[in-house]
């Protein structure tokens, strides 16, 4: 990790998985599933936690905003998105609330945390070059 990420990670208010990221865990995870049972799951699990608030779902768009109402507040957008049959993509990107510019890595550790909680649930699919 060079002193240009680690500064980012840990002085910004913003962070998001994507294909190509720098660190591993904020990834595209890719799981083994459909792209409705990959919204359906994201929806069960926002809605089982008291740590989070549903905004909005559009099952159309493959996307579901939450708001973090425990701890530090933060907004959560997961985008799902099926790449092929039985191979679907969920990405995140987390923006805290905060009277300061940067959030000491809360929102990139809040991205590794869905993750944990999402493989637990899902099939995670190695991550390979096969989905392009």
């Amino acid at each position: 990790m060079s002193l240009r990420n680690t500064i980012s990670k840990y002085f910004n208010n913003h962070s998001e998985s994507k294909e190509e990221h720098w660190d591993p865990s904020l990834q595209t995870h890719y799981y083994k599933t459909t792209k409705d049972k990959g919204m359906q799951m994201l929806e069960n699990f926002f809605k089982s936690s008291q740590a989070y608030d549903i905004n909005s779902i559009s099952k159309e768009h493959g996307e579901i905003s939450v708001n973090v109402k425990k701890g530090k507040k933060a907004f959560i957008v997961a985008t799902v998105i099926m790449v092929r049959p039985y191979q679907t993509a969920i990405d995140f990107s987390v923006t805290t609330e905060s009277v300061l510019p940067f959030d000491f890595g809360y929102s990139f550790k809040l991205i590794q945390k869905l993750y944990t909680q999402i493989n637990k649930e899902l099939q995670l699919i190695e991550k390979t070059k096969t989905h392009r």
